[in-house]
């Protein structure tokens, strides 16, 4: 079977027929028409929840790579919107790839279609996902296909959604460094009930919510001030479960739309862990609107809900004083001097520094941050690195004289020479 390289060409007649050039109804019944040429009768387009379809392109280039024996190239859309993708790598190489966007593709097993395309509104274009199928029971198969490979491509990294201007973007986070359990620098308690309830969740699909009548849904917070290892405790709890991770980062274009989709979206694909980086961050015009997410019966079923803030003094009441929202709250303090010594041990402090340097400088390093002990490692390594000894009373002496600045937001000492600017 030959496949069209593309069904609406400005040049030809179609651009007597539209209104615009991208008109609403004439390209999807293109389509139809298409795809009953080609595959038979009986397509018919089916209208479903925005949301659902909603990351089809990511889910679509997943199968184009992984899976391509699942899903043919029909056709091009427009002719004037690229049809080709061009990749990127690290290393500079560059490949190409079928666009996910105006491009046509059927799934023969299920003898179904997927197309993204622009509509225009008010002269902008807004992408918008159509699903054609034969009949309910194929689609229906379809789409449990769909969320299957959805959730397995999840599960190779962590899935980042970030609200912005433009909606809900999505991109993926691989792992690329395992962080083990171990290496996390938390009270040795703490740790203990933060990984048992994670275990307990994820372990046999629940059975130890079933077996004593609990609701399957958890919600931890993690609060305390920055570089403590917030973000190394999610990343460790990534790596130790057999669930996909979402995290999902709020912003002031945090609306009541992307908060529904959001938690559609893990409901849909759970068991899961939900991370929402900042939660004191979320705009007050969605707060009431999240209140009730949180407070519906389904909403957090199957969900390990964390929650992280810097300033825990931000966070809404609300949030924490009710139960449903969040179960428990879990302050990461500074690192203790056991913790301290620990950190800079396991970086390799003891190549510069013998044992009663080393004491000096864990007392001398109360208050710092986990972040902070590894820019204290990282100056002592480079001063070594050139002078071969370490002066660790200056280093540290430095540190504190910066962190005076920084909080004081007193960058210009020279009112001549020290302006910043052109």
């Amino acid at each position: 079977m030959e496949k069209q390289k593309t069904l609406i060409q400005y040049t030809n007649e179609a651009s007597k027929e539209l209104k615009t050039y991208y008109g609403y109804a004439y390209p999807l019944n293109k389509i139809v028409e298409l795809l009953n040429e080609n595959y038979g009768r009986d397509f018919k387009l089916y209208n479903m929840e925005r949301e659902r379809l909603s990351d089809c392109r990511d889910v679509i280039e997943d199968i184009l790579i992984y899976n391509p024996d699942e899903i043919e190239l029909v056709t091009r859309i427009y002719d004037s919107i690229g049809s080709s993708k061009i990749l990127s790598s690290k290393e500079g190489n560059y490949s190409i790839s079928p666009s996910t966007f105006n491009n046509l593709f059927y799934f023969p097993n299920y003898e179904v279609a997927l197309v993204s395309l622009p509509i225009y509104s008010y002269g902008h274009p807004y992408p918008e996902n159509f699903l054609f199928g034969k009949s309910d029971k194929l689609v229906t198969k379809f789409l449990h296909f769909y969320d299957d490979i959805e959730r397995k491509f999840m599960l190779q990294g962590i899935t980042v959604f970030t609200d912005t201007e433009e909606g809900l973007v999505r991109s993926k986070e691989k792992i690329t460094q395992q962080i083990n359990r171990e290496d996390v620098l938390l009270e040795d308690r703490l740790k203990t009930e933060i990984f048992r309830s994670i275990d307990e969740f994820f372990l046999h699909s629940g059975s130890f919510f079933k077996t004593y009548d609990i609701p399957y849904k958890r919600g931890i917070l993690l609060y305390g001030s920055p570089g403590n290892g917030k973000t190394t405790l999610v990343k460790s709890i990534a790596g130790s479960v057999s669930a996909p991770i979402v995290y999902w980062q709020i912003t002031e274009f945090t609306t009541s739309y992307s908060i529904h989709e959001i938690f559609s979206k893990v409901v849909r694909l759970s068991p899961m862990v939900l991370v929402i980086e900042d939660i004191d961050s979320m705009p007050e015009h969605s707060r009431s609107v999240f209140l009730n997410t949180l407070d519906g019966a389904t909403t957090k079923e199957g969900i390990f809900l964390i929650g992280t803030t810097n300033y825990p003094e931000k966070i809404d009441p609300a949030l924490i004083n009710r139960a449903g929202r969040f179960d428990r709250a879990y302050e990461i303090r500074q690192p203790n001097e056991q913790l301290r010594k620990d950190y800079l041990v396991g970086k390799g402090i003891t190549q510069f520094l013998e044992e009663s340097k080393l004491n000096d400088l864990v007392r001398m390093t109360n208050g710092l941050s986990i972040a902070q002990l590894n820019e204290v490692y990282m100056s002592i390594a480079l001063e070594w690195h050139y002078e071969k000894q370490v002066d660790i009373q200056k280093v540290i002496h430095d540190m504190q004289a910066n962190q005076k600045k920084v909080y004081k937001q007193d960058w210009i000492t020279d009112p001549v020479g020290g302006k910043l600017g052109f």
